[in-house]
């Protein structure tokens, strides 16, 4: 028995214990990530199935509108219980690697997981990467007490959970790594990039086992830029840091308002944007949810330029309360879909003035999706990296990085503050 104790000791003291420790943690974070991504699927095909029958009659819209109560009520519930899976869950993540907060893994893991569920089958505006990367974070806590790890070991296997959670939700290991890289810990380390390399290998391979090699968006632009194109990706770049920057400023107002300044009671505040849910539900449907639908349909040329224009202001506002009211939900794919309806009018109108092919909206609607990601999260670097992996298009890697630090540039000019430090900073406040 003390010998094995002392081998067991002797591997936790070596080099090969944090990456191998990761890897287990990205089989976790991963699994649980994956099981995270497939109700949100069950979800959002319930959520189509409900919207069919409530246009039939007015009993079916007014069962729909008792429902999203409901759904509104237990959502409370879940946030009252535990407050720190409001949300998207990465300001939290921040705050718990600088030691500000101590999340109750299992309790945050569990409500986090119910009420992602519960928002998305509402309709809500929110994505799943956020709570995915919350998730896999708690899934590396739990390791590490498993492990019986703490101080800066426990740090590095939460950072790996949260990574692999990245990558399982989207099939992006290298944005996954870059994303905790970037926005997590604002620096490099070996010690560090090591274990969250095996913790995404091991996570994208359950992803892959469960949803396939396929990318999440089945569009791949393949134009090739030009000098003459890459002058267009300026404009785009400069456009994507004012609107991103004014992104930032809204969403934080709209934050303080309802949280701080309204008054209102949890289940008061999670019921304005399920009610906004079941209106859109009978006249704009496309707008519910994170949005992935909207993108392929943009993409396509579905839409008329005015048509772009209307949808873009109005997942802007529903993206705004959906978030502002304290849901369990992440604004990281509402903010990609802002950006891609950014870059696709951009595109039409491109089109439009100087008569280039129509190939090329879908590439410029990409640009808008990494650079409006770059210029809201400042991580100029992981936006890039994740919509050349959420597309696998070769062509555009070099504009998504151009487009992308032009639009963190400009926001950084601007003065506006990265959405997740300023809610970090915020939760800090309120934990001191």
């Amino acid at each position: 028995m003390n010998e094995r104790a002392g081998i067991w000791a002797r591997f936790t003291e070596s080099r090969a214990f944090l990456p191998c420790a990761g890897f287990a943690a990205g089989i976790f974070a991963g699994g649980v990530s994956a099981l995270y991504r497939l109700s949100l699927q069950f979800a959002s095909d319930t959520l189509g199935h409900a919207l069919t029958f409530i246009r039939k009659s007015a009993g079916w819209t007014a069962l729909w509108f008792l429902i999203l109560i409901g759904l509104a009520w237990l959502t409370s519930l879940l946030v009252r219980r535990q407050p720190l899976i409001g949300r998207s869950g990465i300001p939290q993540l921040e705050c718990e690697l600088h030691g500000k907060i101590k999340s109750p893994w299992l309790s945050v893991l569990l409500c986090k997981f119910a009420g992602g569920f519960l928002c998305l089958l509402g309709g809500l505006s929110l994505g799943r990467e956020g709570p995915s990367i919350q998730l896999g974070a708690m899934a590396g806590k739990r390791l590490s007490r498993f492990l019986r790890r703490d101080g800066e070991d426990e740090r590095v296997l939460i950072s790996c959970g949260a990574s692999a959670g990245l990558a399982a939700a989207f099939h992006a290991p290298a944005a996954g790594v870059l994303f905790c890289l970037e926005e997590l810990h604002h620096t490099f380390t070996p010690r560090l990039l090591l274990p969250l390399m095996t913790a995404v290998l091991s996570a994208d391979l359950i992803s892959v086992q469960v949803f396939g090699v396929g990318p999440v968006f089945q569009f791949a632009p393949q134009t090739d830029f030009t000098p003459v194109l890459y002058l267009l990706v300026v404009p785009l770049g400069l456009l994507l840091g004012v609107l991103g920057a004014f992104y930032n400023t809204a969403t934080m107002a709209v934050v303080r308002f309802l949280q701080d300044k309204s008054g209102l009671p949890v289940f008061v505040r999670l019921l304005i944007p399920f009610l906004t849910a079941g209106v859109l539900a009978l006249c704009a449907p496309s707008l519910l949810g994170s949005g992935h639908n909207l993108v392929e349909q943009a993409a396509a040329g579905d839409y008329l330029l005015e048509i772009l224009l209307l949808l873009l202001v109005c997942k802007f506002l529903f993206s705004l309360l959906s978030f502002g009211s304290g849901a369990p939900g992440g604004i990281f794919f509402p903010l990609l879909v802002l950006g891609a309806l950014i870059g696709c009018s951009y595109g039409v109108c491109a089109v439009q003035l100087f008569g280039m092919e129509t190939e090329l909206i879908a590439a410029f609607l990409l640009l808008g999706m990494a650079g409006n990601f770059a210029a809201i999260v400042r991580a100029p670097f992981t936006g890039a990296i994740l919509l050349f992996e959420m597309t696998g298009s070769v062509h555009t890697l070099l504009p998504l990085l151009a487009v992308s630090l032009i639009a963190c540039a400009t926001a950084d000019a601007l003065r506006s503050a990265p959405i997740y430090d300023s809610l970090a900073a915020r939760l800090c406040r309120a934990a001191d």
